[in-house]
C-alpha cells in the first residue's frame, strides 16, 4: 500500500548545507595540518554530493515514488521543493484526471445481433504504489482493462430492448453506471480509480444495419398507427354522442355504422380523402 516518504522542505535542507559548508571552511581553515585540512575538505564534499542527490522538485498532482536500492519506502505527493532519502530513486507519477476512449469495437450483443460500440473512461491514479509496482504499465492496463469490459458489457444486454424491464444498451444511464463499476474492479489492482465511463458510439454493424432500421421503421409505424387508431376512435364516439345530444339527425344502426366507418376512414387514411356529394336521399 502507499505510504508517505520521509522529507524535508528542501529550502530547508539547502540552507543547512549551506551552513554545514561554511563551518567545514572554517574549521578546515583553523587547522593547522594540511592532512587534516583536506580530511576534512574531502569529506565535506563527500556528504555535499551525496546529500545533493536528495532534492526533487514535484509539480502538483504529481508524486514521486522513491526507491532506496530496489526498496520502496515510500511516495512524496505534496507539491513544491523536497529533500527526501539520498541515493534513492525518484519515479515521477501523474495523479491528473486522464480519459481515455476505446476504439470501435465489434461485438455481439445479448441476442446475438453484431453491434458497434465504444467508449470513454474518466479515471486517475489513487495509489502510487500499485500503479508502480502492481502492474507493469498502468496506462496500458488500463486501456486493455477498458475494452474488455466494454466488451462484456455488450454482450450483457440487446442493443434495443423488446420486451419491459428488460434494459437495453440504449439505456445510457444503467450501462454508464455499471460500466463504471465493472470496470473500477477490474483496475483496482493498478491503483486507478475510475470517476466516470460513457458510451460514445453504438450503433448495428454495417451488414445488419438496413435490416434492423427497416425493423425500427416498422415498430414506429406500427406505433404510430395505433395511436391514430385510437384518437380516431375517441373522435367519432364524441362525435355520434354530440349528435345525439343536440338532437341534429336520428340515425338507425345501420347508417351510424356506415358513418363510423366514413370517419375513420378519413382520419385513418395516410392519403388525402375525396369528399363525395350525395344529392339523393339519405338512403339512396
Amino acid at each position: 500500500m502507499e505510504r508517505r516518504a520521509f522529507r524535508v522542505a528542501g529550502f530547508v535542507m539547502l540552507g543547512v548545507l549551506v551552513v554545514l559548508a561554511i563551518a567545514a571552511a572554517v574549521v578546515a581553515q583553523g587547522a593547522s595540518d594540511d592532512t587534516v585540512r583536506g580530511l576534512i575538505a574531502g569529506v565535506g564534499t563527500v556528504v555535499l554530493a551525496l546529500a545533493l542527490t536528495g532534492f526533487t522538485v514535484i509539480n502538483p498532482n504529481e508524486a514521486r515514488v522513491i526507491q532506496f536500492f530496489g526498496r520502496y519506502v515510500g511516495t512524496v505527493a505534496e507539491a513544491g521543493f523536497h529533500w527526501t532519502v539520498p541515493l534513492s530513486t525518484k519515479r515521477r507519477l501523474s495523479r491528473r484526471v486522464r480519459n481515455f476512449e476505446t476504439e470501435r469495437l465489434k461485438v455481439s450483443d445479448a441476442d446475438g445481433n453484431p453491434v458497434e460500440i465504444a467508449a470513454v473512461v474518466v479515471w486517475r491514479v489513487v495509489d502510487t504504489f500499485k500503479a508502480s509496482f502492481g502492474v507493469d504499465d498502468h496506462i496500458s492496463y488500463v486501456a486493455v482493462q477498458a475494452e474488455t469490459a466494454v466488451r462484456h458489457l455488450a454482450t450483457s444486454y440487446p442493443y434495443e430492448s423488446h420486451e419491459d424491464g428488460r434494459a437495453s444498451l440504449r439505456e445510457g444511464n444503467i450501462v454508464s453506471e455499471e460500466l463504471t463499476v465493472e470496470l473500477g474492479e477490474r483496475v483496482a489492482l493498478a491503483g486507478v480509480e475510475v470517476l466516470e465511463s460513457r458510451i460514445t458510439h453504438l450503433a448495428y454493424a454495417p451488414e445488419i444495419a438496413q435490416a434492423m432500421l427497416a425493423r425500427q421503421q416498422a415498430s414506429a409505424i406500427v406505433g404510430a398507427r395505433y395511436k391514430i387508431v385510437e384518437g380516431a376512435v375517441g373522435m367519432v364516439q364524441s362525435a355520434l354522442e354530440r349528435l345525439g345530444e343536440l338532437e341534429v339527425v336520428e340515425l338507425d344502426e345501420e347508417r351510424k355504422a356506415q358513418m363510423v366507418a366514413n370517419l375513420l376512414v378519413v382520419l385513418c387514411g395516410d392519403r388525402n380523402v375525396q369528399p363525395v356529394v350525395n344529392t339523393g336521399t339519405l338512403y339512396a
